[in-house]
């Protein structure tokens, strides 16, 4: 059986969906039903399910908001990962956690390794891998999968803005200088199956396959759904933002490939394949 947490996010959402699709046991979880940051409660909670992995999907990532309230963005993301590590290693669980490419610092134009120079900007990219090292403290059964520009059916995201902002505006400013690879929440889930009930342990980059910019991703957005919103190309200088992100979000698949897994779908594809899901046609 397999324990998901962050189930009301969009990809703890799409992962009990897949879960359910391939008739695999699993028990999903949202902060109602079990305060993470809580250490005897978890401890209590996944001893008595006793789950063979847990997919830890919950995670704080209000990225802006953390840089006002660092000490709630730590408590979930770093404290929260700790406690459910230590509950694992427990039980000898298998633990899936989720990272980020904000662990980079955006430096270069190639795509990193995953064992490039851990260089976060931000308070969300701290908390994040401070997190990693939490379930490498604690385990050795694990899988820490980085992602990055996260798009699902479930809760809100970036197509869902342009989208929306796209059918009451005549031209947007997006950002053109940070680069990365948009990624399906849909099509990540069936991976973190996939290692759950694998033995191939380690750290992963995850994304659809192919790189683009946000204002280039925004310009297919509009092109597929047919509005006729211009998108200004602007520079991270001239967007306020109380963040600093990285410009290079690209990240190497050099893992994945080697420990045998399916790499995920074109990131075009992957947004056709949303509009569908969102019933829009592309």
């Amino acid at each position: 059986m397999i324990l998901v947490t962050g189930v009301n996010g969009q990809l703890g959402f799409d992962v009990i969906r897949e879960l359910s699709r391939r008739k695999i046991d699993y028990c999903g979880i949202a902060r109602k039903d079990l305060d993470i940051t809580n250490r005897s409660a978890v401890l209590k909670y996944i001893s008595g399910l006793n789950p063979e992995c847990v997919i830890h999907c919950a995670a704080y990532t209000a990225v802006e908001k953390a840089e006002e309230e660092p000490d709630v963005c730590y408590e979930a993301n770093v404290n929260g990962t700790e406690n459910i590590a230590s509950a694992c290693k427990s039980i000898d669980a298998k633990m899936i956690y989720i990272s980020t490419e904000y662990v980079f610092n955006g430096n270069g134009s190639e795509p990193v390794e995953i064992d490039h120079d851990i260089k976060p900007l931000s308070v969300y990219g701290k908390s994040k891998y401070e997190g990693e090292l939490q379930v490498q403290k604690y385990l050795s059964k694990y899988f820490i999968v980085r992602i990055s520009w996260v798009f699902g059916i479930n809760g809100n995201n970036f197509v869902k803005t342009m989208l929306r902002l796209g059918k009451d505006r005549s031209s947007l400013d997006v950002v053109s200088d940070q680069v990365g690879s948009p990624t399906y929440t849909f099509d990540l889930a069936s991976l973190l199956c996939d290692m759950a009930v694998s033995e191939k342990y380690g750290v992963y980059h995850a994304t659809n396959e192919g790189f683009c910019s946000w204002a280039q991703f925004a310009e297919i957005i509009m092109e597929k759904a047919n509005l006729g919103c211009n998108i200004n190309h602007i520079t991270s200088a001239d967007y306020k933002s109380k963040v600093i992100r990285p410009l290079n979000s690209r990240m190497s698949k050099k893992s994945l490939i080697e420990a045998g897994f399916k790499l995920l779908p074109k990131w075009q594809d992957a947004l056709d394949r949303f509009f569908i899901e969102m019933k829009l046609e592309p």
